[in-house]
């Protein structure tokens, strides 16, 4: 520490040295316009120094933008220093970013909402944290993509499920994840759980899943539908795995094959598949928690024909750190093509993955750039 505080006392040299990041020049213009863009993502990354001023700081730093020709790189803070550096008293590049100071005060409060036994009050957590009630509503929501309210909900039901596997009696369910009263659960019971508690707990003998396999262009379809509405479209090269698949996602079921009332159903989805401009007018039995059902909506905002990076629907959703999340999101999809999870590319372009393979994706794309092109 000692030595690293002496090199940081020393006075900025008057030529430091250019090529302390070994990159291109490709890529030092591509540093410099993160730079300029003050973009956070880069943060941690790389670190830039500034020859007039003789300090260096993090891409996202608000200080003045400097000229290219005063920019060096550095892979580290140790070789920003050692290049005789001090750091910048703006954006404090030798202490934690922001982001990670935003993220370990979210973890507090998640650790505090977990805690609470009832009732969420806001303006303690925040007073804890040393935020505003509104500042805090706003980094919660950046670092998770949920409101503090929604995610101490979707906790709850957690835990609700957990205990109705495990517990007794549903009784003993509902105090043991933290409801002081019966009529709170019951409000709340079928949002949590898309059913009635004690159906759950017996393992969900009441949700009938019917379904029906087909051809199509992207190989084999399978669609099933609950009371609610289609619950799965799933692709495959084959009927079994399809099965299989359906029965893995819908575990605790009672899954059986469709009568002849289902031809309309599975029509209709290797019609949109086929033709995605006529659009899917079928109702869905949509499953998940609520970042994923979010997520999921933006999805289903997407033109046919169009794409969007997993940074951009993060930030759709309000959320612009989580693109991470977004893409777990995607993944957990059951609902193929009507909640077209193959519109959402890398920011470079490339595909990324898919969870029916990367071949469908580009299959499905190009049948909807042929169809918005028909279109326009």
């Amino acid at each position: 520490m000692e030595h690293a505080l002496t090199l940081m006392a020393r006075p900025a040299p008057s030529s430091p040295t250019r090529e302390p990041l070994p990159a291109s020049a490709a890529d030092d213009e591509t540093r410099y316009r993160a730079v300029l863009a003050r973009d956070a993502r880069e943060d941690g990354r790389f670190w830039y120094s500034v020859r007039t001023t003789g300090v260096f700081c993090r891409p996202s730093c608000a200080s003045r933008r400097p000229r290219r020709e005063n920019v060096a790189f550095h892979a580290s803070i140790e070789d920003a220093v050692s290049a005789g550096f001090r750091p910048c008293r703006r954006c404090r590049p030798t202490e934690p970013s922001l982001a990670v100071r935003q993220a370990q005060a979210v973890t507090q409060a998640c650790r505090m909402i977990e805690e609470a036994e009832d009732h969420l009050d806001l303006d303690a957590v925040a007073a804890k944290l040393s935020m505003s009630r509104s500042h805090f509503q706003r980094v919660f929501r950046a670092v998770t993509g949920l409101s503090p309210k929604v995610w101490a909900r979707e906790h709850r039901a957690a835990r609700v499920r957990e205990e109705l596997r495990a517990a007794a009696s549903v009784t003993d369910a509902l105090y043991a994840a933290g409801f002081n009263s019966n009529s709170r659960f019951y409000e709340n019971a079928d949002r949590m759980l898309g059913m009635k508690p004690s159906a759950f707990r017996d393992g969900a003998p009441a949700l009938r899943v019917h379904f029906a396999i087909a051809p199509c262009s992207l190989g084999r379809v399978l669609v099933a539908k609950s009371d609610r509405g289609v619950c799965a479209i799933l692709f495959g090269d084959s009927d079994r795995a399809l099965e299989a698949d359906l029965i893995r996602r819908f575990p605790k079921a009672d899954v059986a094959p469709g009568g002849r009332e289902f031809a309309r159903w599975i029509a209709a989805v290797v019609r949109f598949v086929e033709a995605p401009a006529r659009g899917l007018d079928l109702p869905l039995d949509i499953r998940g928690t609520a970042f994923q059902r979010r997520v999921w909506a933006a999805l289903r905002r997407l033109p046919v024909g169009a794409t969007a990076s997993y940074a951009e629907i993060a930030r759709r959703i309000g959320a612009p750190g989580s693109a991470r999340a977004v893409a777990q999101a995607c993944a957990a999809n059951r609902l193929a093509v009507a909640i077209p999870c193959h519109r959402v590319v890398r920011g470079d372009g490339d595909l990324s993955g898919y969870r029916w393979g990367v071949e469908r994706k580009r299959s499905l794309l190009a049948l909807e750039a042929r169809a918005a092109a028909k279109q326009g």
